[in-house]
């Protein structure tokens, strides 16, 4: 029962804040910042380029508040416009670039890997991905975009999106296992 009002008053902050109410503004931000300088930083590696790209995605949120439809998840769209904010960050940077050679089968089977590794070393072992990898694992397993939906945004092939999906699970998979290695001495698959 509690989702109800909570609903009404950021549909009533959205409002307020389309009308250029400041505190209504800074609100939205309070409320969403958090979980969307995590969408920023699993984009770009350097924190202070993600808290850079998150602003510039909010300067976008609040300027095209007002083309903000009330349909579906109010969230869901502020993070569409930072994953956008951060693929043209990329983009800007040059460092967007998508590995095309030996296009592998893509039916191949993953083994799942029993871990005790904390999320920050997860997120460290994401960055360590080449940029296009990266790039396109987060966007298919982190954001649950498709990869129509991925070769579309990035201006790239479907057969590319998923080339990069697997070589960054490939080596994903291997860094773990690696790094289960040399943790505790043994792989647990």
């Amino acid at each position: 029962m509690k989702v109800i009002p909570l609903i009404k008053n950021e549909t009533q902050l959205i409002a307020r804040a389309i009308k250029n109410n400041r505190g209504a503004q800074q609100c939205l931000y309070d409320l969403h910042s958090g979980k969307m300088l995590s969408v920023c930083r699993m984009y770009v590696k350097d924190l202070h380029h993600a808290e850079e790209v998150m602003l510039n995605g909010f300067f976008k949120v609040f300027k095209y508040l007002a083309d903000f439809k009330n349909e579906g998840s109010f969230e869901g769209w502020i993070r569409r416009i930072m994953v956008r904010e951060c693929i043209s960050f990329l983009r800007s940077e040059k460092s967007l670039d998508f590995m095309e050679e030996g296009l592998e089968d893509f039916n191949g089977s993953f083994n799942n890997i029993e871990s005790d590794i904390n999320v920050d070393e997860i997120q460290q072992i994401i960055d360590s991905l080449p940029e296009g990898y990266r790039v396109v694992f987060v966007m298919y397993a982190v954001e649950g975009y498709k990869h129509l939906e991925i070769s579309k945004m990035l201006n790239i092939n479907i057969g590319t999106s998923k080339s990069q999906l697997f070589k960054a699970r490939k080596m994903l998979q291997e860094k773990l296992r690696t790094q289960n290695i040399s943790g505790y001495g043994t792989v647990k698959i």
